[in-house]
């Protein structure tokens, strides 16, 4: 065997895997076509935080007169220099994986990895040059891309997916965004934030739909107020490009609308790449596009694991690192525990930003429970009227019976930095009146953690 682990695909679930391995003692093998980091460090996940921290350092420079700072000329967004400094951060990182791989002797061969039979992998290298490798275990991370409509195809021009809108030449002067979730929504707050006249199209009655219903149309106000034009209950039927603007034919409740844009955005979504990479000669089980595992990521082909995008569960990058981890650890023969998918934060990158974990107010319910819900506005927050961000709040939802945490919501400054303290709280099992006993240093953005808890329970103090 020339490996004990080989991974097939380089991101956040695949490097992961690979690093963990090592560290267990493996003798360990990548295989990656592209750069190490996959989509996540390379088009998704980092470089477009950087591309948000830009629209957010203009934003802070366009208002420096109410912090009490004079700024003499006028301030522009710099399109190039934004998307230039993204791909920069985005190349750091790959270089990061790269020093990680090297620590820990992990070997990296380039090419497109096929599974060819029980232990084997077959490798395409650029110039078409194929070579077999084989492993005692081989772990498939070979993560999703942007999903497709027929009535949506992307030519890369004037229908892109994310990666494109990363890497524009020039900024547009308009543009439609179809789907808000995540994806949909950063880059619509992105492109509005530098001047990009931007319309947010979605297909259900909310923006970023799987939140819950408070925190989108929160999100949905604060989106109406930068000028956004948000379409809810919509659906894109079809874009006629044959013109200088794309011509976007938009179904409403009241009717069809036209709108005209220099490009059209698809966020509605991902598709699993698992094509061509050997599922059907070896007899590996596939459901609803998804391969199918087991609670540690065995197919049912064995010493075949598949982790990430391409399983069932949220597509998020730290879902397929933790998920990376514990089918690793379970392959070296120690007892990890399986991934708590109830347990899983969201975070979306706007501002103000969304973060979640745990059930809806209105999934508790329908779920039977009889709960308590804390919620306590940023306008009562100090550091939130000192910070300027006083749009948001923090919602907790209890089981009034136990008083576990079942679910926590929020919208604002810095809330993708405290979800996770709710993460723990839930694993942990925690009341509501432990976190209100808590005690949360002042002022800062996460009191409004203890607040909520104690408005739940009819205790807080600064409402």
């Amino acid at each position: 065997m020339n490996y004990d682990v080989l991974v097939i695909g380089s991101g956040p679930g695949g490097y992961v895997a690979a690093i963990r391995a090592a560290q267990l003692g493996m003798k360990v093998g990548v295989v990656e076509k592209e750069s190490l980091g996959g989509i996540c460090l390379n088009w998704g996940c980092i470089p477009t935080k950087s591309l948000l921290k830009s629209a957010q350092a203009y934003e802070y420079a366009k208002h420096a007169a109410d912090y009490g700072v004079s700024i003499s000329g006028e301030v522009k967004p710099d399109f190039g220099a934004m998307i230039g400094r993204s791909r920069g951060v985005a190349e750091g990182m790959s270089k990061g994986i790269q020093f990680l791989f090297k620590k820990n002797k992990i070997e990296v061969i380039s090419g497109f990895g096929k599974l060819t039979g029980k232990g084997s992998v077959e490798v395409t290298g650029e110039d078409g040059k194929k070579n077999s490798y084989t492993a005692k275990h081989i772990i498939l991370a070979t993560g999703a891309r942007s999903r497709e409509l027929p009535n949506l195809k992307q030519d890369g021009k004037n229908i892109i997916g994310y990666r494109q809108a990363m890497n524009l030449p020039k900024q547009p002067k308009s543009m439609v965004v179809v789907g808000s979730g995540a994806i949909g929504s950063e880059f619509a707050y992105f492109y509005q934030s530098i001047g990009t006249d931007v319309t947010l199209v979605e297909f259900l009655p909310n923006v970023v739909p799987n939140e819950d219903e408070e925190v989108s149309k929160t999100l949905e106000r604060s989106f109406k107020k930068m000028k956004m034009k948000v379409m809810v209950d919509s659906s894109v039927e079809s874009v006629d490009t044959s013109g200088d603007l794309c011509k976007v034919t938009i179904k409403t409740k009241k009717g069809e609308e036209k709108v005209e844009a220099e490009i059209v955005l698809s966020a509605i979504g991902i598709a699993a790449n698992i094509e061509n990479i050997g599922l059907e000669e070896v007899g590996i089980t596939v459901d609803k596009g998804k391969i199918k595992v087991d609670d540690y990521y065995r197919t049912n082909v064995e010493g075949v694991y598949a982790i990430g995008d391409i399983v069932h569960g949220p597509a998020l990058a730290h879902v397929a690192s933790a998920e990376a981890i514990t089918c690793v650890e379970k392959i070296a023969g120690l007892n990890p525990h399986p991934v708590d998918y109830g347990n899983i934060p969201g975070c979306t990158y706007t501002s103000p930003e969304v973060s979640s974990v745990g059930m809806t107010e209105k999934q508790a319910k329908e779920a039977g429970y009889e709960i308590k819900v804390g919620k306590f506005p940023y306008s009562a927050s100090g550091k939130a009227s000192a910070a300027g961000q006083k749009d948001g709040f923090v919602k907790l939802i209890f089981d009034a019976k136990y008083g576990e945490l079942l679910g926590a919501h929020m919208i604002g400054g810095n809330v993708t930095e405290m979800i996770a303290e709710l993460v723990v709280a839930k694993r942990l099992e925690i009341t509501g009146h432990e976190l209100i006993k808590s005690i949360h240093p002042h002022p800062t953005m996460s009191e409004a953690i203890m607040e909520a808890a104690a408005a739940a329970y009819d205790e807080v103090i600064h409402l």
